[in-house]
């Protein structure tokens, strides 16, 4: 039998801290708490569209 590791190695760690520094940073420029929500799922898809960027940028 084969042991499977499900881990997401070093990424989840540098994900993890992104998103709570995004969180951080949203939320203290929220002026009311619908900006608050709206702050926290930008921090949760800025990545995926950082990279989408990159790669039109590298035409890719």
């Amino acid at each position: 039998m084969k042991k499977m590791s499900n881990s997401c190695g070093a990424s989840g760690g540098v994900y993890g801290l992104a998103f709570i520094g995004a969180l951080v940073y949203y939320i203290q420029h929220a002026a009311n708490f619908k900006e608050g929500v709206i702050g926290f799922f930008k921090a949760l898809l800025w990545p995926a569209i950082l990279i989408y960027k990159v790669m039109q940028f590298l035409k890719m």
